[in-house]
């Protein structure tokens, strides 16, 4: 069983899924353990929880590393925690861990955006700042707009908090035609995230699971065995 946490990069995770794969709702502290504990032999994460609870804590895919469950990572929170994991064998998917891997992006917010609820499909009411510049890239490379107007956007985006930040926004803060800049998205949209996700479906689809025996030893610290108590009952 492989274990996807996923929920706003790409809400129909399920038509990109195949039998092996279990789908469940963006991560939070603990839930790493508990796919572990249902038996993931595979652990891929993409989107996290991190405003209201505590988001997913490195030391838990530290453990699932440990005991030679493969972890990968791609488009959202999994490609933060997998640039900072990647020394201990997490497996990083897409350009934007790509990104983040190389130093061209560190601001964790540029991921993040505000969505609505499960149940709706998580519906994106704001657009997150991976997706802005993949979108001004693509509308350079299709002539649709120059490079001075592209670092109008670029700029104006950056300064706007990621929960206020529309194309309209956008738009007005680069001192540029609402209308215009739809005409653009319209034509050169590019979800970065959605392709960095199905991206990290179809490679662990492909990925041989074979149990991976680390060169290094999981530090099982009090706070560690305080929270997870079940994993060290004898």
């Amino acid at each position: 069983m492989k274990v996807i946490f996923v929920g706003p990069s790409l809400p129909d995770a399920k038509a990109y899924a195949d039998s092996t794969m279990v789908i469940r709702p963006p991560a939070c502290q603990g839930d790493i353990v508990r796919a572990l504990e249902d038996g993931a032999a595979a652990i891929g994460l993409i989107d996290g929880q991190f405003e209201f609870v505590a988001p997913v804590w490195h030391k838990e895919l530290l453990f699932a590393l440990s005991q030679g469950i493969p972890v990968f990572g791609a488009a959202s929170m999994g490609a933060l925690r997998a640039v900072e994991c990647q020394a201990y064998g997490m497996v990083g998917i897409g350009r934007i861990f790509g990104d983040y891997a190389s130093g061209c992006r560190e601001e964790d917010a540029d991921v993040a955006l505000l969505h609505g609820p499960a149940e709706l499909g998580y519906p994106a009411l704001s657009v997150p700042l991976v997706n802005v510049d993949a979108t001004i890239e693509a509308a350079i490379g299709q002539d649709l707009i120059g490079r001075q107007e592209a670092l109008r956007l670029s700029q104006a985006a950056r300064h706007i908090f990621f929960k206020d930040r529309t194309w309209k926004r956008v738009a007005e803060a680069a001192g540029m035609d609402t209308t215009q800049v739809r005409a653009l998205v319209a034509k050169a949209w590019t979800d970065q995230k959605r392709q960095d996700a199905i991206e990290l479906l179809r490679a662990i689809a492909e990925a041989l699971l074979q149990a991976r025996v680390p060169d290094w030893s999981f530090n099982a610290t009090p706070l560690w065995r305080k929270l997870f108590p079940q994993l060290y009952r004898m």
